[in-house]
């Protein structure tokens, strides 16, 4: 190993290393938590268009019957497949939990929806194998801990510039979950690192269109399909992370990385512990949520009816102005990053969940009106303050000239400082389920995901999540579990 080698070593000692009771109970308190959200929202995904067409892609394609693909038409193909299209619906209406920023200078929302690629991945292998619940958290854990470590480390010149890091460092977390459950030894896993650096991608013109949650499905098979290959003894480069012309220093774009953020820091502590991780109340860019609960508070508190409102000011930075970026949305998909479209569904129904995110409701005349009376202003006050929070200010100006206001709480819903109780939680899976699931799958999927640990077979569990799925072949060569109690 050279010098700089220093980041690839630290990140596959990490892979090959780490075993169940490294894990803090907390943390895997955590990531059930986080879990049964990320199922959830990939239930809730696959009623979406671009979900549906790429499973018609992929059913077409063929492919052995390894692990299941999640849809009312479910069905199973390879591993790497499933992966991809169970990862893009948990991306699809842009509802998956998100990474927290741990200091100013990495700013939040340049960093990734940490859950489905190491989900996604853990999930098909984990289908293949028949693993234990154990097994599949403690890869998930294991592939959620390198990515949010990576995305930390990278320059952010990486988002800043153009990448979509969900796509490029979440490619990293299902690499790292995949290995984890295929027990690579420390050559195979350089080998998957530098495989998936060649392949993992995505960029943020995308953004607002179906190709966003391909890049999360793509992440999830593209580190099933590193680590698979380098089973086999494909190989790459040794120093695939941070090597001459290795991932940081070509998607840094000019920045060096850090890599005090990741040597000596994997699993010390663990980032879904610290800083933590924020699960969305909302189907939209993240960095909308504490603008729109603002929002909420404004009209309920002051029973601000629509047809009273003349003017709607969002003053907030950079770091929420210029990623939400469509002025006047036309599709449910560029509602999402559209601070018009989110305050003009508040202000209209004073909630903003599945029934709003949709075509018809974009495109009607009253939101369309709506969003014509919202201006987004680049507030330099709050642009000084960084962009390691959420920061904005809603203003309301009533036909009979009141101006209201509210400043949006840096301590917002799902975050780690107002988490959601577990009725909240179990509220938004089975709204996120019911489209896709009946009722009696919604209570047993819900209670195993409660005691996952303490599941013997992966599978039962997605047999659950699938009614429509038929037991698939059993693994020749299953991979050990790892211990079912702490």
């Amino acid at each position: 190993m050279t010098e700089k080698g220093r980041i690839t070593h630290a990140v596959v000692e990490f892979i090959t290393s780490v075993q169940w009771h490294d894990f803090p109970a907390e943390a895997v308190d955590l990531a059930q938590r986080c879990l049964i959200d990320g199922m959830g929202v990939m239930l809730a995904g696959t009623t979406i268009r671009g979900s549906a067409v790429l499973r018609e892609y992929i059913r077409a394609s063929g492919g052995a019957p390894e692990a299941t693909v999640f849809a009312p038409d479910c069905f199973q193909t390879c591993a790497a497949s499933a992966a991809l299209a169970n990862a893009a619906s948990g991306h699809a209406m842009d509802w998956d939990d998100t990474q927290l920023s741990s200091t100013p200078d990495r700013v939040f929302g340049l960093l990734t929806h940490p859950t489905m690629p190491p989900l996604a991945a853990s999930l098909a292998l984990g289908e293949r194998h028949h693993v234990s619940g154990a097994s599949f958290v403690a890869a998930f854990l294991t592939g959620f801990e390198v990515e949010s470590k990576m995305a930390e480390a990278i320059h952010p010149n990486h988002y800043k510039k153009g990448f979509h890091s969900s796509g490029t460092l979440g490619a990293f977390g299902a690499t790292a979950a995949a290995a984890k459950l295929l027990a690579l030894d420390a050559d195979a896993v350089a080998n998957a690192l530098a495989i998936t650096a060649s392949l993992c991608a995505g960029i943020r013109v995308n953004f607002g269109t179906m190709t966003k949650p391909l890049h999360v499905g793509r992440a999830a098979q593209n580190g099933v399909f590193a680590a698979e290959l380098a089973s086999k003894g494909f190989t790459g480069g040794r120093e695939g992370l941070d090597g001459l012309w290795g991932f940081f220093q070509i998607f840094g774009l000019g920045g060096e990385a850090d890599p005090a953020r990741i040597s000596g820091a994997l699993g010390n502590p663990y980032s879904i512990l610290t800083p933590g991780v924020s699960i969305k109340p909302y189907p939209c860019g993240v960095l909308g949520h504490p603008t729109m609960d603002a929002m909420r508070k404004l009209v309920i508190t002051h029973d601000v009816q629509p047809e009273q409102i003349a003017t709607i000011r969002l003053r907030a930075g950079s770091n929420i102005l210029n990623p939400l970026r469509y002025k006047i949305a036309q599709s449910e998909l560029e509602a999402k990053f559209s601070p018009p479209f989110m305050l003009a569904a508040i202000a209209i129904r004073r909630k903003a969940g599945i029934r709003e995110f949709t075509d018809e409701f974009v495109r009607s005349p009253a939101v369309q009106r709506m969003m014509t009376r919202v201006e987004t202003i680049l507030d330099p006050g709050i642009e000084a303050q960084g962009f390691d929070k959420i920061r904005s200010i809603v203003e309301v100006e009533l036909n009979d000239g009141r101006r209201l206001a509210e400043q949006a709480d840096e301590r917002y819903r799902g975050g780690p400082d107002r988490p959601f109780t577990r009725e909240e939680l179990h509220e938004k899976f089975t709204e996120c389920a019911e489209s896709a699931l009946p009722p009696t799958a919604i209570t047993g999927t819900l209670s195993m995901l409660e005691s996952l640990t303490d599941v013997s077979d992966i599978s039962d569990l997605v047999r659950v999540m699938s009614p429509c799925r038929r037991p698939g072949p059993v693994s020749l060569n299953p991979v050990p579990a790892s211990p079912s109690s702490r």
